[in-house]
C-alpha cells in the first residue's frame, strides 16, 4: 500500500511541474540603478542572481534585467590622472561607457552562471524605440533569450547616446522595454526604501509611502526628488515618471531598496515593501 501510495504522490507532482512549464510566465522588468550596482558589487549582484534563479525555478516569472553603472564602474576601476574627476564632457562620458560597459556585464556574467544561468548583452537608446522596425527587432530578440532560458541584461548604449546619457534616462528606458515587452510588472531597486511623504534628507519624521493608486502631479512636486545621488542621475523624479509612464499601459510598479535580503522574492510572495503604484486596470 505504501509503494502505490507513493507511486501516486510522484505522479501528482510530475503533473504539476509539466502544467507549471506549459503555463503562461509571468514577466517582469527589474531596473538597477547605478548606486546599487556600484555600492553593491559583486555580491549583490550574486544576490540578485540567486532571487531570479528562484523566481524561474519557484514562481514561474521571467526577468528582463536593466542595468546602470557603467559610467561608474568605470571611473571607480581606472586608475589615471588623465580622466577628469568631475564636469565630464559627453564624449568622456561616452568613452567611459564603453570601458565600463564589459566590467559591468562580467559581474552579472559571473552571478548568472553561478545559478546555471547565462546572460546576454543587449544595448539600446531611446531612438531603437521610436523606431518602429529596430522596436519590432528588439521584441523578437528578447523573446528569442527567454524562449531560450537566457536572462537579456540591457542598458542604454551610452557609447552612441546624447540626451539619455544627459539625463539618466534607465529608468524611462525600462519602463518602455516594460510596454513594448508587456511586461506584467515594473521593479525598480534603488538605494531608498521608496517613495517618503517628504524629503527623508531634510525631515527625520517622513514617512515611507507604502502604495499609490496613481503617481499624480503633486507627487512629482515634492522637495528633493531631482537630486543627485553619490553615482545615479534621474533621483527619485525620473522613476516616478517611469512608474506613471508603466501604470498608465497595466503594469504595476515597485519602487524598492534593491539590497534588502531577497527582495525580489518577497515581492514574488506578496509582501508589502518599499513603495507599490498601482496599474490601470485596463492593459
Amino acid at each position: 500500500m505504501a509503494s502505490w501510495s507513493f507511486l501516486l504522490h510522484f505522479l501528482f507532482c510530475k503533473i504539476i511541474l509539466i502544467m507549471a512549464k506549459k503555463s503562461k510566465r509571468i514577466r517582469w522588468v527589474v531596473k538597477a540603478g547605478s548606486n546599487m550596482v556600484c555600492n553593491g558589487g559583486p555580491l549583490l549582484i550574486k544576490s540578485w542572481a540567486q532571487q531570479v534563479a528562484q523566481l524561474r525555478r519557484d514562481y514561474n516569472i521571467e526577468v528582463i534585467w536593466v542595468s546602470s553603472g557603467a559610467i561608474a564602474s568605470a571611473k571607480s576601476r581606472i586608475a589615471t590622472n588623465k580622466i577628469p574627476k568631475k564636469n565630464l564632457k559627453l564624449n568622456e562620458k561616452q568613452a567611459l561607457s564603453a570601458i565600463g560597459q564589459p566590467l559591468v556585464m562580467d559581474l552579472y556574467n559571473m552571478a548568472l552562471q553561478a545559478e546555471s544561468l547565462r546572460g546576454a548583452q543587449v544595448l539600446l537608446t531611446s531612438d531603437d524605440l521610436n523606431h518602429r522596425g529596430r522596436r519590432q527587432n528588439l521584441k523578437n530578440t528578447l523573446q528569442t533569450l527567454l524562449k531560450w532560458d537566457i536572462i537579456p541584461v540591457l542598458n542604454e548604449n551610452d557609447t552612441v547616446a546624447t540626451e539619455e546619457i544627459q539625463f539618466g534616462d534607465n529608468d524611462s528606458l525600462s519602463a518602455r522595454v516594460a510596454i513594448h515587452m508587456n511586461a506584467d510588472r515594473l521593479v525598480i531597486l534603488t538605494d531608498v526604501d521608496g517613495l517618503f511623504d517628504s524629503d527623508p534628507t531634510k525631515n527625520p519624521q517622513a514617512r515611507l509611502v507604502p502604495s499609490l493608486e496613481r503617481v499624480a502631479t503633486k507627487d512629482l512636486t515634492q522637495p528633493g526628488l531631482k537630486g543627485k545621488s553619490q553615482h545615479g542621475t534621474g533621483g527619485m523624479y525620473s522613476k516616478l515618471l517611469a512608474s506613471r509612464l508603466a501604470t498608465q499601459k497595466g503594469i504595476e510598479s515597485f519602487l524598492v531598496k534593491g539590497d534588502l535580503p531577497s527582495v525580489l522574492l518577497q515581492l514574488a510572495k506578496g509582501v508589502s515593501v518599499g513603495t507599490h503604484i498601482k496599474a490601470k486596470k485596463s492593459k
